[in-house]
């Protein structure tokens, strides 16, 4: 499903930098692969170019055939839209929204109807334990519930592409157990392919196939 290769990517300036150097990874749907590193190596630089945030120096992203460097910013922008869900660290979880009104934000976006969507939040909700708090704020949750939010509308729309990018550094240990193992599971019931950026080892057992990013590159760990 997701194919890179030999990506490089270079920031210049005063602190000039040579980030990635040749990296290259197959990812098949329904797997759930780990990418750890140290802090600054450029593991949040790579999902980024896989996710076509960003655009390599050299190299290509496939996503099912399409080399997403070749896209235009506005393509770009509907793929994601369509086939692609994010998990940060930060959560992201709208303030002013409720959970469900969370959950059913990306399929507002790509026009889905009411019922439909109805449907699937609730089922959403259901898999991540948050059924009883659909109609709560963020402020009323916890840190790990604020996450398990942001993972159900990461997958509301049923995309082919999972990102978490440390998506437990601001849990406490028990409930970054409880986030990964949901996140494992939901990327597997819906058969996406999954990338999850940590640098905890912890974390990464979470995953089928763990890789380290060096300054060499991208090797299995």
């Amino acid at each position: 499903m997701l194919s890179v290769r030999n990506l490089n990517k270079s920031f210049s300036g005063p602190r000039a930098k040579t980030v990635l150097q040749g990296v290259s990874l197959d990812l098949a749907a329904g797997e759930y692969v780990a990418i750890m590193g140290e802090s600054g190596i450029g593991k949040s630089t790579l999902l980024n170019l896989m996710a076509g945030l960003d655009r390599p120096d050299s190299g290509q992203v496939l996503f099912e055939g399409v080399d997403l460097c070749l896209l235009s910013d506005d393509a770009l922008t509907v793929l994601r839209r369509r086939q692609m869900g994010f998990v940060f660290q930060a959560y992201h979880v709208l303030p002013y929204l409720t959970v469900a009104q969370n959950v059913a934000l990306p399929l507002e976006l790509n026009g889905a109807q009411k019922d439909p969507m109805k449907d699937r939040v609730a089922a959403l909700l259901r898999s991540v334990r948050l059924e009883e708090r659909g109609k709560s704020f963020p402020r009323e949750l916890s840190g790990g519930e604020m996450q398990r939010v942001a993972i159900a509308r990461a997958l509301a729309h049923r995309p082919r592409l999972v990102f978490a990018d440390e998506p437990t550094g601001n849990l406490d240990p028990e409930s970054a157990k409880d986030v990964l193992g949901l996140l494992r599971d939901c990327v597997k019931t819906e058969r996406a392919a999954g990338v999850l950026v940590t640098h905890s080892s912890a974390a990464a057992r979470s995953a089928d196939r763990v890789y380290s990013l060096t300054q060499s590159g991208l090797r299995p760990a």
